[in-house]
């Protein structure tokens, strides 16, 4: 049996998974999500450990394994860091366990990948430096629009008539939402068009990974409807007939909880080494 606590700390916010393994079957004691913002990283990575350790009614010292990934190479009392398209791989097959394939979209970068029923990494691609398939990006719309983050998802599904907009770069995208607001463009127009650019790069990265069947979203994003339904068509679009893509309550932790269970399996690796080294003495 092994407690483990994954923390993902991304661009935008941190993440945090506690999970109890008990002979093999993984079970997610608590999750906790905080935003950044413009805080100390270490400030808020502390309070939302403290969080989900008083969800899941634990302290501390009860943790056999404390896993970090994204950007928690920083957390110097971390037992352990692993790679994000690992940890995203194994918490998407944890929440969807008929997944092959994840995509994450974060505040700054979209990667997907392709893995295998053991959750190994078997192909992966990434969205180059521009902003414009990201969470920041969005963000900047949503206050330019005057409308909150929570309210683009469904605003963008019922639009009517979605206006196109630039897939170049962040820069770009936002001259032409500037220009459609001139233009007197309906805002659930505007952001149904903006998830249509953005949904074009993420199933150009799908289908650069050959994927099929069911793809799970996950990152900051995954809690975006109007996107999640863009995506979904942009995939059917092109001839996509063997896939789909599917999200869950807690796609957000997704990379946190893939730390937690590597953490769990790293601990277990470890305690059979130290038994045989004590049995060799």
């Amino acid at each position: 049996m092994a407690i483990t606590a994954g923390i993902d700390v991304g661009s935008g916010a941190v993440k945090v998974a506690v999970m109890n393994m008990d002979d093999c079957r993984e079970q997610l004691a608590a999750h906790y999500l905080e935003r950044i913002r413009r805080r100390d990283v270490m400030e808020v990575v502390e309070e939302s450990l403290a969080a989900a350790l008083r969800e899941a009614g634990l302290r501390r010292d009860q943790l056999d394994y404390i896993a970090t990934t994204g950007d928690g190479d920083v957390i110097p009392w971390r037992t352990g860091h692993f790679y994000g398209m690992t940890t995203h791989s194994r918490g998407a097959l944890f929440l969807a366990p008929e997944a092959r394939a994840a995509v994450d979209i974060g505040a700054l970068h979209t990667r997907a990948m392709r893995f295998d029923p053991s959750g190994r990494v078997l192909q992966y691609q990434m969205t180059s430096q521009c902003a414009s398939g990201s969470g920041q990006f969005l963000e900047n719309i949503s206050r330019y629009l005057g409308i909150s983050i929570d309210e683009i998802g469904p605003l963008s599904l019922s639009a009517t008539n979605p206006e196109k907009c630039s897939s170049i770069c962040a820069v770009l995208a936002e001259t032409d939402v500037i220009n459609m607001v001139s233009r007197g463009i309906s805002t659930p127009d505007i952001l149904r068009g903006i998830h249509n650019s953005m949904a074009l790069r993420v199933a150009g990265l799908l289908r650069a990974i050959k994927v099929e069947g069911t793809i799970l979203l996950t990152g900051g994003l995954a809690r975006d409807t109007g996107l999640a339904a863009a995506i979904a068509d942009k995939l059917k679009e092109g001839g996509g007939a063997n896939v789909s893509l599917a999200t869950h309550e807690l796609s957000v932790q997704a990379g946190a909880i893939g730390a937690a269970i590597w953490g769990a399996f790293r601990h277990h690796k470890l305690a059979r080494q130290q038994e045989a080294a004590r049995g060799g003495t």
